[in-house]
């Protein structure tokens, strides 16, 4: 069997090299809003960072669970994605069509430092048939595991029986990540990291996913 491909999804498929600022911040009002809370403005803005510092301490204050705030923000936050994605205002590369073939002739994955429920809904959206999906868990654990930890491509390697592959993705941590997990590593470039730095140790460079087929015959 060829060497199995896995991609990154923010800045490989979909246009764009992450979710549009602003998606993070909405959801943790809505996940608030949920809870029936009213936090001060500097715990409110602390929440509606994209990050985990404060979290607890801010829940804590307010006398709600840190788990079930994170669950519900990233809920919230997939919603307002998958709603972008609907309506066209995000879109896929072109080039991406290239994973219907690439699919044909070996085993693929979709691994991602986005949510589950998204990476999950892309692959479904656009019809891609990959063996396996996986993005971060909806949960502190699962964030801290991001990228570039090679938490979620080890244990897409797991699931799949592979040992080997090529990740294919568009920032240095997507190569770390890869090269800690025991892969290949194609770094494609799109406009925005046309001018960043082959990141050391990638395995290859692409101009578009056009040529991923190419790196099978290798």
């Amino acid at each position: 069997m060829p060497t199995p491909v896995l991609f990154d999804m923010d800045g490989v498929i979909l246009e764009g090299p992450g979710t549009v600022p602003g998606t993070y911040a909405d959801a943790a009002d809505a996940a608030l809003a949920d809870l029936g809370v009213d936090p001060t403005p500097a715990q409110r803005d602390s929440l509606r960072q994209h990050g985990l510092e404060g979290v607890r301490d801010c829940c804590t204050a307010l006398g709600i669970d840190p788990d079930e705030f994170w669950r519900r923000k990233e809920r919230h936050a997939s919603v307002r994605t998958h709603d972008r994605l609907r309506s066209g205002e995000r879109g896929r590369y072109e080039d991406s069509d290239v994973i219907h073939d690439v699919t044909e002739r070996t085993t693929t994955a979709l691994v991602s430092n986005n949510r589950h429920e998204t990476t999950t809904f892309v692959a479904e959206f656009y019809d891609f048939p990959f063996d396996a999906v996986r993005g971060r868990d909806p949960t502190l654990e699962g964030f801290r595991r991001r990228k570039p930890d090679p938490y979620y491509l080890e244990r897409t390697l797991a699931d799949l029986g592979l040992e080997d592959g090529i990740y294919v993705g568009d920032k240095p941590k997507d190569v770390v990540a890869g090269r800690e997990a025991g892969l290949e590593t194609a770094f494609v470039r799109r406009p925005h990291n046309r001018d960043v730095e082959l990141p050391e140790g990638t395995t290859y460079e692409l101009e578009s996913l056009w040529t991923v087929p190419d790196l099978l015959e290798e």
